[in-house]
């Protein structure tokens, strides 16, 4: 049996996300039994990594029921930017949040748990370009390759992908819903 079995986690996407950072975390979700839906401002639509790698949502920002999933991941490039527009978006990350499920981002896609109100006095990293933003924000902001406080997991670029997923599946895997 898949450690993730019957888990469901949203992925972000929007125009030039950084591709590494949404397909890494995916296929590791998927080869350890989590269902994942792909959302965007748009159903259907095929977006584009910065490094033209395609991702077509599954669903739209409109149809995502939050209480549906344990987690989401928000990868990072110039998309957070652009999904921490849409209010719906920030709307999912706060209700994911308050509902201490998963909240998970690397690199830019601080951007968005900021943008949704989330981090003040929580612990994080991000990409160190936008570490000014993630401290203004009150994040108490920790330069190491994951970074996890509660039911929040960031880590900083790609080469952080492989800690990155692996905290991702460790929490969800835990069998005590209380701490995650």
């Amino acid at each position: 049996m898949s450690k993730l079995n019957g888990k469901r986690f949203i992925l972000f996407v929007e125009d030039e996300y950084e591709d590494l950072e949404l397909w890494y975390p995916k296929i590791r979700l998927i080869e350890e039994g989590a269902e994942t839906v792909v959302a965007g401002p748009e159903k259907g639509k095929l977006y584009r990594g910065k490094h033209g790698y395609p991702c077509k949502s599954d669903v739209s920002f409109d149809e995502v029921n939050p209480d549906s999933f344990d987690g989401i991941v928000i990868p990072g490039g110039y998309a957070p930017d652009k999904i921490r527009r849409h209010k719906k978006a920030l709307d999912i990350v706060k209700k994911l949040n308050d509902s201490n499920k998963i909240v998970a981002f690397i690199c830019h896609a601080g951007w968005v748990p900021i943008s949704a109100g989330i981090l003040k006095g929580r612990k994080a990293t991000s990409v160190g370009a936008i570490k000014d933003d993630m401290v203004n924000a009150g994040v108490n902001w920790i330069d190491e390759a994951v970074v996890v406080d509660g039911n929040l997991i960031s880590s900083r670029t790609p080469d952080d992908l492989p800690q990155f997923c692996k905290a991702i599946i460790e929490k969800a895997s835990s069998s005590c819903r209380s701490c995650c």
